[in-house]
């Protein structure tokens, strides 16, 4: 058994203290004990399921350096920046940084200075490193994105397969492998591949509830995607096109329309790469177009949206890039536009691989991925159904599918048309032909093989080569076709094809209609907290973060800063029970979140009886209540002479939150000695300027005395001047 520096029943303790969290996420607390106790542990869990604290958490009990894995250096500095944020002593080494930075890394490993340390699988593959590692105190190696150590995967990176040498050059050392996307195949491979021992073995559901699946039909689509944005202003989000010259091409139209979009692909230096991901990380622009280059780097928790302007090439890459929206498990949107016009030019590099076996299976691939975006069907039982698990539920209530209006419409008839010219022509052609017979057209191809000959020749004419697409797909859906054979399918009837061809069976489908408003429809979640307090601490935020120089959701997540503005802390106490924030973020940002709190709730006393329902009900009662309750207490220290800060420091209180007690019992008439709040020259003075003031609000009177007059001082004579003022009249 590992040694650990704490007893494991600490390990709440930890969750609660260091990562402000009450409670674990699914599978967590078992993955955590099982590193704990030196067992190995393959996970396979979803992007936003918390695999981070897997190993974060287990790496500060245990004695010496975990060791993190991660093929993306561009993703490094933000896990370590939001690791120190927690208050753990965190590095990492890649090639972005100069010698006296590697060594400087080496000494701070050397002396037991550094409990999370992430690398690459290059940087391990060098054999100094690995000695370097022999010599040091290794607790733990968590190697993340682990399908790339899998040919089966679909992001297979050669590197990874040298660390396969782990287990038998730390034999004592758990190796704890986790991944987002992997089927049962690529799971078995990778535990084959790197060596693991008997690991404890977690598939977690890839079911991502908070996010919202679409497929639209792809026609114009800069101006469709325009449109989407204008419906989420505001909110940060990813586009992905397929080629370099559309990316450039896109961001260009966005920026032309107002909108703040930045460019990322290959092509462009590394340089200026890093920077639009940081100015993106940043919320310094509101969009990312990129090609798939772009997005595993990416840690930022507040991606609102997801949108693939062109078509996937699998449904695994597809997956995981979705996965990058709602990482702090808030509603967000993954919209795809779809175009048959995609498919040849995917089909082109895909006859460009000369290995047959994996041509194959970027075929089979793609076909899923059309399927995907073709077929009527439940968008979530679909991508689930992709990686083996079953959805339970007949609705989802997440897609357009289950939350459009869907009617159910007999095809019977079209699908026998279809089937018929398939059968009449010997089950030997791929359905752009079929569809040629049936819609009667004159091509040279037809004539030759004397198809207008064929009976059921231009039978459907009535209808367009679309709607003929859609009932195609609609039977190979529902398994009454199916394709075999490449590079060019052909059409084959199944027996429940057949049963429906002789009048058997009847086929029906689902007609989408349009679905519900947007606005009702994916933020009726995000309904019950204050907006606009929220855009005050989203300013209070991005503002401690450029201080901090980090990412403003390394600072505090949109989860976290939403449970502010539903609950309305406006002590340390309070704001200590808020989701995420842990003794250190306490420390350093609580008192400025607090006073935000209380400043907005000062001019604003009805938001907190405005907000929410059932829950949020009952704290906004109990934060009145104690409200109340906790301004008499403070008087009573006041009155037997203590001080505003000493106060503040007994009662474990923000300076600004016994002010505003102070101002409230000024405000109703309380006897407060205001020379022992406010020096009385400065306090004429303050009062001088607010009555030479047209407007009485704080910020004014803080930047004209140039910081010499407090928050607390001039929120205090403000109270004081009103009360008289209102006195006299």
């Amino acid at each position: 058994m590992i040694q650990t520096g704490r007893d494991q029943n600490n390990i709440i303790d930890v969750l609660k203290t260091v990562f402000g969290y009450q409670t674990f996420r699914p599978n967590q607390e078992a993955i955590i004990r099982n590193i704990l106790d030196g067992r190995d542990v393959f996970a396979v869990m979803p992007t936003g399921g918390g695999k981070s604290l897997c190993y974060q958490l287990p790496a500060t009990l245990m004695h010496g350096t975990a060791i993190v894995i991660s093929p993306l250096i561009s993703l490094m500095k933000d896990q370590v920046d939001a690791a120190v944020e927690n208050g753990i002593e965190a590095a990492f080494m890649n090639s972005s940084m100069n010698a006296d930075e590697v060594s400087e890394v080496y000494r701070r490993l050397q002396y037991k200075k550094i409990r999370l340390l992430y690398i690459s699988p290059e940087r391990f593959a060098m054999p100094h490193f690995v000695e370097r590692l022999k010599n040091a105190d290794i607790s733990l190696f968590a190697i993340d994105e682990a399908h790339c150590v899998s040919e089966w995967g679909h992001d297979f990176r050669p590197d990874y397969l040298g660390l396969s040498v782990i287990p038998k050059m730390f034999p004592y050392v758990p190796i704890a492998a986790f991944t987002a996307t992997a089927t049962q195949k690529v799971q078995e491979d990778i535990i084959n591949r790197l060596g693991l021992r008997r690991p404890h073995l977690v598939r977690a559901s890839f079911n991502r509830p908070n996010l919202y699946y679409e497929v639209k039909a792809k026609s114009k689509v800069d101006s469709q995607l325009l449109e989407f944005l204008r419906d989420h202003p505001g909110e940060s989000g990813i586009v992905y096109r397929t080629t370099r010259d559309s990316v450039t091409a896109t961001a260009d139209f966005l920026k032309s329309k107002g909108v703040a979009a930045l460019p990322y692909h290959a092509g462009l230096s590394a340089e200026e790469r890093n920077r639009n991901q940081e100015a993106f990380n940043k919320d310094e622009t509101q969009v990312i177009v990129a090609t798939i280059a772009f997005g595993m780097g990416i840690d930022k928790s507040d991606v609102r949206f997801v949108v693939h302007a062109d078509l996937p090439k699998n449904i695994e890459g597809y997956y995981q890039e979705t996965g990058r929206a709602g990482r702090d498990g808030e509603p967000a949107n993954c919209l795809l536009f779809f175009g048959r016009g995609d498919i040849p030019k995917i089909r082109y590099f895909i006859n460009a691989i000369t290995d047959e076996r994996e041509r194959l299976i970027a075929i089979e691939k793609l076909n899923q991925t059309v399927g995907f975006a073709s077929h009527n069907v439940c968008r979530r039982k679909q991508l689930l159904g992709f990686f083996g698990e079953d959805y339970p539920g007949d609705n989802c209530g997440g897609c357009d599918i289950c939350s459009g209006t869907v009617e159910q419409i007999d095809i019977t008839i079209a699908a026998q048309i279809i089937m018929s010219a398939v059968s009449r022509t010997g089950q030997r052609f791929g359905t752009g032909h079929i569809i040629d017979i049936v819609t009667g057209a004159d091509t040279k191809r037809i004539r030759e093989l004397r198809h207008n000959e064929v009976k059921t020749y231009g039978t459907g004419k009535g209808k367009d080569k679309k709607y003929w697409r859609s009932v195609v797909d609609e039977l190979i859906a529902q398994a009454a076709l199916m394709q075999e054979g490449d590079p060019y399918p052909v059409l084959k009837i199944t027996q429940k094809g057949s049963d429906i061809l002789y009048g058997k069976e009847k086929i029906t489908a689902l007609r989408k209609e349009e679905a519900k408003p947007k606005a009702a429809r994916h933020r009726g979640e995000l309904e019950g907290y204050d907006e606009a307090l929220f855009e005050r601490l989203r300013a209070v935020r991005k503002k401690m973060a450029s201080v901090q120089q980090v990412p403003p959701y390394i600072i505090f997540s949109d989860k976290t800063l939403h449970e502010m503005c539903k609950y309305f802390p406006s002590t340390l106490s309070e704001m200590r029970k808020i989701s995420g924030i842990g003794d250190v973020k306490l420390q350093r940002y609580g008192e400025d979140f607090v006073r935000e709190i209380n400043l907005y709730l000062d001019e604003n006393p009805a938001a907190i009886t405005e907000i929410g329902s059932g829950n949020a009900d009952q704290s906004a009662d109990t934060h009145k209540n104690n409200k109340g309750e906790t301004v008499e207490e403070t008087y009573l220290f006041f009155r037997g002479g203590m001080s505003l800060s000493d106060i503040a420091k007994l009662r474990s209180l923000t300076p600004s939150t016994i002010a505003s007690h102070l101002e409230r019992l000024i405000q109703e008439g309380r006897h407060v000695d205001m020379d022992r709040l406010v020096d009385p020259e400065k306090r004429l003075r303050v009062e001088k300027f607010f009555l030479s003031s047209t407007e009485w609000g704080l910020d004014p009177v803080v930047e004209h005395f140039s910081g010499m007059v407090s928050y607390e001082e001039a929120r205090l004579v403000r109270a004081h001047l009103l009360r008289n003022s209102s006195a006299r009249d």
